[in-house]
């Protein structure tokens, strides 16, 4: 480890690889609420997250295990769960109010077509204005389920019905 007069410890949740704080605070400059996105092995998180000094607010959050409540019998780990969960963000971002936000992926790698993204598509086409790029976003026919098997498609739709109806 390093030593002597001109050395500097790192923040703490920097040294603990959980905050990229050059990357936070450019997203703080944009006045926007941030769109959170965390994934595990099992779930996605979205949540919106707005500035407050005293620390941040958090307006809204939607799990992917919350996508059961709606009819969703498959794995809440794969690309059209995360989508439907960004899909569940975006309209209750918009029963509360907001209208716009920046997309905050953390420290995750920015995988083109990944489910990091299909989130992202998921709050844009529930309403929210969040800029992008349509090139990192993944196909119509991954989100839908396509790849895992053709009744994984019946059941999406099914599903994005009855999050839009629940409105």
């Amino acid at each position: 480890m390093a030593h002597g007069p001109r050395y500097r410890v790192a923040r703490r949740r920097r040294r603990e690889g959980k905050t990229d704080f050059r990357t936070r605070i450019n997203l703080l400059r944009s006045g926007l609420p941030r769109a959170v996105v965390r994934k595990s092995h099992r779930n996605v998180i979205v949540q919106l997250i707005e500035f407050d000094p005293a620390g941040d607010r958090v307006i809204t959050t939607a799990q992917a295990f919350d996508l059961r409540k709606h009819g969703w019998k498959g794995s809440t780990a794969n690309t059209p769960a995360a989508y439907l969960t960004g899909y569940l963000a975006g309209t209750k971002a918009l029963s509360s109010g907001v209208k716009s936000a920046v997309l905050d992926i953390g420290l995750s790698a920015p995988t083109k077509g990944g489910r990091v993204f299909a989130t992202l598509k998921g709050m844009v086409d529930a309403g929210l204005d969040i800029p992008y790029s349509e090139d990192v976003v993944p196909p119509e026919e991954r989100i839908r389920g396509e790849h895992i098997s053709e009744d994984m498609k019946g059941q999406f739709e099914t599903v994005k019905a009855e999050i839009k109806g629940a409105k």
